[in-house]
């Protein structure tokens, strides 16, 4: 089968996004691959909210904005969207179920879903298991209205999805991905102030806290909480901080106290559209150099942009470790794409490294900042021996000091972790290569659903997807862009940020661009339809 799109649109408050789970849940246990696009405005009730719901038998990582089948909840969703099908109040008995019921106005979505599967001639068992695990004890009333959706929808009905399928795969957020990978690599505490699309995963970490043994905290501002993170950090917690743009804004002094005292710290940032306040439900990737050089001074970094939950959850382990074995600050970046998508995955992957702390036994006469040939000091927490974090320069004790002997000494020291860490990354894949051709796509983060939903509608083309931003893999980039006959940048920004973060680490200057920066994700046909364009 090829893919099918569902869209379900409506106003704010009125169970869109429950719906679209509880219709991709149904279809996912009987083996079938979903994607789930959000797009919501800021407005908690009203305004117009749609999903579009991606459907098919094979791997599919992005949303299209066309539609097969359209469930509009009001006259707004009939204005803005269209589709060869359309469940609306105007061919559905809607109102008139929902009185005989005597259900609450949100059961609406269930009768539409249920005509939805009485057109695709679709088991209703499979939304009756959905609606079970979904709405708990509200599932009988959602039920029932399913029912009566079923038997009303009237209209010639074909088969589209057999039904033999018995594979089953996990249907998870972005954010839920993330969450995950902390937790896998052992997360003592996870510290927020909510903000948006970062939110996602202090709410996820909050209901899983006691169940995996660690803590989920709000503070009162971001400064508080990468303050508090710090601290406990040193303390020998393993801890991650979550904002957004605005909120690591705040951050950035304190991400320079990070790079002195050298006490691990990740930091997940998901990204919005900006400047400022912007457009705050929506998506963006402009703050990737201000994640690769925020904070003052010059220090070592790691910044790592996964494209897909599957590396989210990979990723998220790496970052942990990264910042423990090196006393680094890890920053993983995210936007509203990758973090409020759902994605069909088989299974999380294997894990790339092993989850470690890295504390060491001292010995008599230990040294916080100890000089060594990689530049990694051993790390000790307090009461194993005195151990000093400070934001002034300092001695191999922690003591401060301001001679230029003894400067240079330790501004030496911190750089020459970042020369190892550039050889550990080369063993993570800080690039992946989609396809084989002449020609080459080069995009970062959640981009790569739609480049890879678009590829094979393109020969001639292959994607060079860009995982770890700092420290940079300029060997391996040069290598693949050197033998490329035509190369595009393709990015949700309005300069294509990469484009110099390449010409800066590999001389090498990309001038075609595909850039989209209308706080919307890109679609594969923005790919296909983009490239034609900008490649003349």
């Amino acid at each position: 089968m090829s893919v099918l799109n569902v869209t379900i649109a409506g106003a704010a408050g009125s169970g869109i996004a429950k719906a679209a789970i509880v219709l991709s849940k149904a279809l996912i246990r009987k083996g079938y691959y979903v994607f789930n696009y959000r797009d919501y405005g800021s407005l908690i009730r009203g305004g117009h909210n749609f999903n579009s719901i991606s459907i098919s038998d094979k791997p599919v990582f992005s949303h299209s904005d066309s539609a097969d089948f359209l469930i509009a909840m009001d006259k707004q969703s009939l204005e803005n969207h269209s589709a060869e099908t359309v469940f609306s109040h105007n061919n559905l008995p809607v109102a008139e179920i929902i009185k005989q019921l005597g259900a609450p106005a949100m059961v609406t979505n269930s009768v539409f879903l249920g005509a939805l599967f009485s057109a695709l001639k679709l088991p209703l068992d499979w939304l009756n298991s959905s609606m079970d695990s979904e709405f708990g004890k509200h599932a009988d009333i959602n039920k029932q209205a399913a029912a009566r959706g079923y038997e009303a929808y009237s209209a010639s009905k074909k088969e589209i999805f057999p039904s033999n399928s018995k594979a089953k795969h996990m249907f998870v957020s972005g954010s839920e991905a993330f969450g995950l990978g902390a937790i896998a690599a052992g997360i003592d505490l996870y510290i927020a102030y909510p903000m948006t699309p970062a939110t996602p995963v202090l709410h996820f970490l909050a209901a899983k806290q006691k169940e995996h043994d660690f803590a989920a905290i709000q503070l009162e501002n971001e400064i508080a909480v990468v303050n508090a993170a710090l601290g406990a950090s040193y303390a020998g917690a393993n801890t991650m901080v979550g904002t957004s743009g605005g909120g690591f804004a705040l951050m950035s002094e304190t991400l320079s106290l990070q790079g002195i005292s050298e006490i691990p710290l990740v930091v997940y940032l998901a990204q919005r559209t900006g400047p400022a306040t912007g457009v705050p439900t929506y998506t963006a990737q402009a703050d990737m150099k201000f994640a690769v050089n925020a904070g003052h001074g010059e220090f070592p970094r790691a910044v790592i942009a996964p494209g897909d939950p599957a590396e989210a959850f990979q990723r998220t382990v790496e970052a942990f470790y990264l910042s423990r074995k090196y006393g680094l600050l890890s920053i993983l970046l995210s936007d509203k794409h990758l973090s409020e998508s759902n994605f069909t995955l088989d299974k999380l992957p294997a894990l790339s490294v092993k989850p470690d702390r890295f504390i060491a036994k001292p010995s008599v006469g230990y040294k916080s900042y100890e000089i060594t040939k990689n530049g990694i000091s051993p790390r000790a927490v307090p009461g194993q021996a005195i151990v000093r974090g400070t934001s002034y320069e300092h001695d191999e004790l922690g003591h401060t000091i301001e001679d230029a002997p003894s400067t240079v000494k330790m501004v030496d020291k911190r750089k020459r972790k970042l020369e190892t860490l550039k050889l550990e990354i080369t063993k993570l894949n800080p690039i992946k290569l989609y396809g084989k051709s002449e020609n080459t796509i080069v995009s970062w983060g959640s981009t790569k659903g739609a480049i890879l939903d678009a590829l094979p509608h393109m020969a001639d083309w292959q994607f060079l997807q860009v995982c770890y931003l700092s420290p940079f893999p300029a060997e391996q980039v040069e290598n693949i862009l050197n033998t490329s006959s035509e190369t595009i940048l393709v990015e949700n920004s309005s300069t294509g940020q990469l484009t110099d973060i390449i010409a800066e680490q590999t001389g090498v200057r990309i001038t075609d661009k595909l850039l989209k920066y209308d706080a919307r994700p890109f679609m594969p046909q923005d790919i296909m339809k983009g490239v034609k364009k900008v490649i003349v």
